[in-house]
């Protein structure tokens, strides 16, 4: 029987806005992560099947089939095919679905997900900026809804769905500060003890991740703004970064592993995709999460580390609230918060950080979920061989 494992996991330093990889278009971006993959993997780039490649505003710099465009730019042979796809924050990790899917299928033997986001040189939003990107048909069905803004130029809003997850359960901003710090610290620990290391090909100049605030204090963040409602909750302290970046994977089967000599990091053991409001957006990481437990037919106390996307801190809060699951366990390496969101390219960017930690602490099972726009979720389940 075929299976579907992950024989390489790269990633770029996650660039500030403005920051160190401004300056690099995001189709070479895209394409020196992929060299990296190739040769830290030992595969060969005329072996693979397929790239299929996330990116959220694919509009500018980042339109055109940027996947197919990333081959080219990594040098790789004109037979390798490439595709760009878009489930919002999610769409790097639905890339490794589809790729898990390909090779377990038997559609393809060898097949690399990744995803990119320059967030400098094409700003979020910028593919909706000719256009409304929602019919009558879904005003009509959420107008007059708490949360949704008909006069708005998008109706839906994580910054208010972040805020409307607060109150639902109780977060005070204190506890979302608090949160906030810790992902600061976390990241900044990993980055002292060289966690990061294994997995980061540097770009240029920049060799590390540029968003983690060691200055930072529950002094600082209590002094910021609440942008998205008055005497609301969350700030810019609590939102994930808007940053620069990119991540591959590379996903076989067993068998082609073994027949090329790649080493295997991890099984996609399961992989599931959820839906809930797309008002409050930001809780299907879940119901995704409970859908793959119970399809996996694990608990969640089984897991041994926990990734859940830090758009907004009320998202792992709520998570770790409705799951029962492990503190300690969540984000060990801290998340968007500290380390920055570049939108297509942190499933990725995650997969790859909770595989490494994974290996270097002899985790068996490890869940990663995120939230996406539209109240979407991708959540997945890998095991070390």
């Amino acid at each position: 029987m075929r299976d579907a494992v992950i024989v390489g996991a790269v990633r770029t330093p996650v660039a500030r806005r403005k920051g160190g990889l401004a300056t690099v278009h995001p189709v070479d971006l895209s394409g020196a992560v992929l060299r990296a993959l190739a040769e830290r993997a030992n595969i060969d780039p005329a072996d693979v099947e397929d790239v299929i490649w996330g990116c959220v505003s694919q509009i500018g710099e980042q339109s055109w089939n940027v996947g197919r465009n990333a081959a080219l730019a990594a040098g790789w042979p004109e037979s390798v095919p490439g595709t760009t796809l878009d489930r919002q924050c999610g769409s790097s990790q639905q890339a490794l679905h589809f790729a898990a899917a390909a090779v377990i299928s038997g559609q393809a033997d060898l097949v690399v997900a990744g995803g990119v986001e320059s967030m400098t040189r094409v700003p979020m939003g910028a593919s909706a900026a000719d256009g409304m990107p929602y019919g009558e048909a879904v005003r009509a069905r959420y107008r007059g809804q708490a949360g949704f803004d008909d006069t708005a130029p998008v109706p839906f809003s994580q910054g208010v769905g972040a805020e409307m997850i607060a109150a639902r359960w109780g977060f005070s901003r204190r506890q979302l500060d608090e949160y906030s710090l810790a992902s600061h610290e976390k990241a900044a620990a990993a980055q002292d003890s060289g966690g990061f290391a294994a997995e980061i090909t540097p770009i240029e100049a920049v060799t590390a991740d540029e968003g983690v605030r060691r200055d930072t204090s529950l002094s600082k963040l209590a002094a910021l703004k609440t942008p998205f409602r008055p005497n609301g909750v969350v700030t810019a302290g609590s939102a994930s970064q808007i940053s620069d970046g990119a991540a591959a994977l590379a996903v076989t089967t067993s068998e082609f592993a073994a027949a090329r000599g790649l080493t295997p990091l991890a099984r996609v053991h399961t992989a599931v995709v959820a839906a809930d409001d797309p008002v409050v957006m930001l809780t299907a990481p879940i119901p995704a999460t409970a859908k793959a437990l119970r399809r996996a037919g694990l608990g969640i106390e089984e897991i041994g580390v926990y990734e859940v996307n830090e758009a907004f801190a009320p998202v792992p809060l709520a998570w770790l609230a409705e799951t029962e699951a492990d503190p300690a366990r969540l984000n060990p390496r801290g998340g968007a918060i500290a380390l920055g969101h570049p939108l297509g390219a942190s499933g990725a960017r995650i997969m790859t950080t909770m595989l490494h930690h994974m290996r270097e602490n002899g985790i068996r099972y490890g869940l990663q979920t995120m939230c996406e726009g539209g109240g979407m979720a991708n959540a997945t389940i890998v095991e070390l061989p």
